[in-house]
């Protein structure tokens, strides 16, 4: 199972007590990428259960689509 995921940040994210969940007074980082509230898990992540090892997938923010790729392809590369 693997995904594309970009991030808009160029830098880390320095957690604060303010960060803290009021009600489970945790802190869950997002690492699949897909969170609406990244860095911070939402539970997207379920979405991505029946996703298959040997396969590469693409999830588009705007339309909330898995798609199947063959492989990533980089605007710099021709």
């Amino acid at each position: 199972m693997a995904r594309l995921v970009e991030h808009d940040a160029h830098g880390p994210r320095k957690l604060t007590a303010s960060d803290l969940d009021d009600e489970k007074g945790d802190i869950a980082i997002c690492q699949c990428g897909l969170a609406e509230s990244y860095p911070f898990c939402d539970g997207t992540h379920r979405e991505t259960a029946d996703e298959d090892d040997d396969v590469l997938y693409d999830y588009d923010v705007d339309d909330s689509q898995r798609r199947v790729v063959d492989r990533v392809v980089y605007a710099d590369e021709e």
